[in-house]
């Protein structure tokens, strides 16, 4: 005989499977993630992670252990979601790299970068290489650091620039305290870029810090004059 939990889920699976997932409740999408549960049903366990968290986005920025410690969710459970998060935000990464190919303004550049960096927890340094119409060729990773300071040196990204024979390049990253003001060791080290690319032919066109819903061009605050 199948218990409660079990009738459930395979309620919900049947609904999703004849009205579409979009017709589900965000609970509901989480316990068709996690599946079926030992000890627990998942409908349950989906109830107690989004009441927790108030809100589906805020669940995709727990951690795995924090997931884990939650009466349930085990390490499968907590992998199955994690990984349903990243899918997720690799789609909505991929999506806005086909629509935007071309920057031309802080905007754009805060449209194609946001979706993929403003939830991130450590500081992520990234440059958008461009070609002579302002066209971008590759996205790069330079560096990655802690939660407010990201050791940043020029050889990474000029190394990616000069290999993808880019014209100009746009520097980009986050403050995960959610403000985009910049601090006194952004606007030194804006500058420090803006020469090594002037030496070597490289523009760069922009500097933008991207801090939870907003945005900051250190072009357009006149920090960027090179």
């Amino acid at each position: 005989m199948q218990s409660s939990g079990e009738t459930s889920l395979d309620a919900l699976r049947s609904r999703g499977s004849l009205r579409g997932l979009d017709a589900l409740g965000d609970t509901e999408l989480v316990a068709l993630i996690l599946g079926r549960q030992r000890g627990r049903s998942g409908g349950s366990i989906a109830q107690e992670l989004v009441d927790r968290y108030g809100s589906i986005a805020a669940l995709g920025r727990a951690g795995l252990r924090e997931l884990m410690g939650v009466d349930g969710v085990g390490i499968a459970g907590a992998l199955r979601l994690k990984a349903s998060f990243e899918v997720g935000r690799r789609c909505v990464i991929a999506r806005r790299e086909r629509a935007i190919r071309k920057v031309g303004s802080p905007g754009d550049v805060a449209m194609l970068m946001a979706p993929e960096m403003r939830e991130l927890d450590r500081e992520h340094f990234k440059t958008i290489l461009l070609n002579t119409k302002n066209g971008v060729i590759e996205i790069a990773t330079v560096a990655v650091g802690s939660l407010n300071a990201a050791l940043v040196h020029p050889r990474e990204m000029f190394k990616a620039a000069v290999a993808a024979s880019a014209a100009g390049f746009i520097l980009v990253h986050n403050h995960p305290t959610g403000n985009p003001e910049p601090s006194r060791e952004d606007a030194d080290l804006t500058v420090r870029f803006a020469r090594c690319g002037e030496l070597m032919g490289i523009d760069l066109v922009d500097h933008v810090i991207i801090g939870g819903a907003d945005f900051v061009s250190m072009r357009e605050r006149g920090l960027v004059t090179l």
